[in-house]
């Protein structure tokens, strides 16, 4: 049952930040109450994650000049400076790029900084300081808290081994396992999870609602926020444009206030007519050996034109074979680009043979985070295709105004927010990162592209013109695509067949229109009776 207390929890009152002189965040005012799921959206660069900054205390706020405004914890006005204040209030929060040590385990990625100790001779004789690690009490507990999130993870799993999506449950448990928690801050929980783990995750944010724990909920995905949250404040612009109960609101009207104009969730218009018989991409017996995403003997024929989906849970494998297609990855087996065979492990064979990936994790292989948009969008099709560059006699230099244009060009279409194609990528939102990483990968020219989660963080009318973008170079350009996502309504709305993965191994290759049980089935490990 909610709190019906008088007194919020938590109050933000005409909080504004700005960035030199950009104000990212302006007269912001909004109060949660103890149980309360409060879901805030938004479009990337509306101002979401820097609110939540702010609450947080993260550095990146008080080196800038910090902010404007007040916060209240039960009444009382608090001047947040660190997150270790912030922890020390109750707030706690799991971030959309992951806060992980890739070297530790679960069990000491969820315990860190608050291990348990176990006093020794030494530490009674010369001081605390001298006192042990209680590993097993890590393990105990850590494995506990995992258990209650209902995850099938052993908390001694060391983090760099796992897929993304169960990175993801790793900082839910490490918040859950706190004790002092008020408010839990959720920045994109759900935004690399397959239907059925974004429900455990939800189930989860309603339990925590149900103990009196206030729930703050930024998401994308305006399901996530009819489904669970009690109430919603759509941010557009640095400011708050409307705060609603979530039973009074559609989603259409979500999706409108966020975007300030009107949107079509699902028009995502498709080739028309048949595919040719032509084979674009075949493997035989494709094994990946990528951690947590291994792949163990898979056939595939893709057609040229067609948009072939990959799905399944996470660590399944899903992930591994476009990985493994782009020689990212140890990889054996058998792969042909239009009846030429491919080098295996060399992703510069890959983009030779006219292959473009934008990755699952944009963070470690999409980007430059200090190089700036142009560069970014320009320089594999530097590197691979000698674009963008000047010559002299027998000296080269960098068409700057080319890579400006380009950069322009992709700002525009892809409406990423910014200050200009100088901008570093890394100073982006999480969503206009991802519209970079997808946007570089087109200026490739590919004939065959793969998409692996290239909507993950990314807001609702963003989504739609990547989606849109896609399918248009599909669509005109008879550009091969492999999607890989962990939505099965994206690859219901994009895809001609769906491969369904499950232990690494392709279980069913499926229409769309194929029912929620036959989907269901696969995901499971089950083949339909013939």
């Amino acid at each position: 049952m909610k709190n019906t207390a008088a007194t919020p929890v938590l109050s933000i009152c005409n909080v504004g930040k700005a960035f030199g002189e950009n104000w990212v965040l302006s007269d912001v005012s909004l109060d949660i109450m103890p149980g309360e799921i409060h879901a805030i959206c938004g479009e990337n660069g509306a101002g979401k994650s820097t609110l939540m900054n702010i609450l947080f205390g993260m550095p990146v706020i008080q080196s800038t000049g910090g902010y404007t405004g007040k916060i209240l914890i039960d009444g009382e006005e608090q001047k947040i400076t660190s997150p270790e204040q912030a922890i020390a209030k109750g707030i706690g929060m799991v971030h959309q790029e992951f806060m992980l040590v890739p070297g530790f385990t679960v069990g000491e990625n969820i315990k860190l900084n608050r291990e348990p100790l176990l006093s020794s001779l030494a530490s009674r004789i010369f001081g605390s300081r001298l006192k042990k690690v209680d590993f097993a009490k890590i393990s105990s507990e850590s494995q506990h808290t995992l258990n209650r999130l209902g995850v099938e993870m052993q908390e001694s799993s060391m983090i760099e081994t796992l897929p993304v999506g169960y990175m993801q449950f790793a900082e839910i448990a490490r918040e859950i396992d706190k004790e002092n928690t008020k408010v839990l801050i959720l920045d994109e929980p759900t935004a690399v999870l397959t239907e059925s783990e974004a429900e455990l995750v939800l189930n989860i944010v309603q339990h925590l609602s149900d103990m009196g724990i206030a729930v703050v909920l930024i998401t994308h995905r305006i399901q996530d926020i009819k489904q669970v949250a009690d109430t919603v404040t759509v941010l557009r612009d640095g400011k708050n444009v409307r705060t609603v109960a979530v039973k009074d609101i559609s989603e259409g009207e979500i999706a409108q206030l966020m975007v300030g104009r009107d949107l079509d969730l699902t028009a995502i218009e498709k080739r028309s007519g048949e595919l040719s018989g032509e084979i674009a991409l075949t493997t035989k017996n494709l094994v990946v050996d990528m951690p947590g995403e291994q792949v163990n003997g898979v056939d595939l024929e893709i057609r040229k034109g067609e948009i072939f989906g990959i799905g399944g849970l996470a660590g399944q494998g899903k992930v591994g074979i476009a990985n493994g297609l782009m020689g990212n990855y140890p990889t054996e087996g058998e792969i042909s680009v239009f009846g030429k065979p491919l080098k295996l492990n060399s992703p510069k064979d890959s983009i030779a043979a006219k292959l473009a990936f934008v990755s699952e994790d944009r963070r470690r292989m999409g980007f430059a985070p200090n190089l700036s948009i142009g560069e970014n969008i320009a320089a594999p099709s530097m590197v691979a295709h000698n674009r963008f560059f000047k010559k002299f006699g027998f000296f080269e230099q960098v068409d700057e105004k080319a890579v400006r244009e380009t950069a322009e060009k992709n700002i525009q279409e892809f409406q990423i927010k910014c200050t200009g194609p100088d901008q570093p990528v890394g100073t982006l939102s999480g969503g206009n990162q991802q519209k970079v990483c997808v946007a570089s990968a087109l200026e490739l020219s590919p004939d065959i592209l793969l998409v692996s989660e290239p909507t993950r963080g990314i807001d609702v009318g963003a989504k739609n013109t990547v989606l849109n973008t896609i399918s248009q170079i599909n669509r005109e350009k008879g550009v091969t695509v492999i999607f890989t996502s962990s939505e099965l309504a994206e690859l219901r709305q994009m895809c001609d067949r769906i491969a369904i993965v499950s232990q690494g191994k392709i279980v069913e290759i499926m229409k769309p229109d194929a029912s929620d049980e036959e989907f269901g089935l696969a995901m499971s490990g089950e083949r339909r009776e013939a």
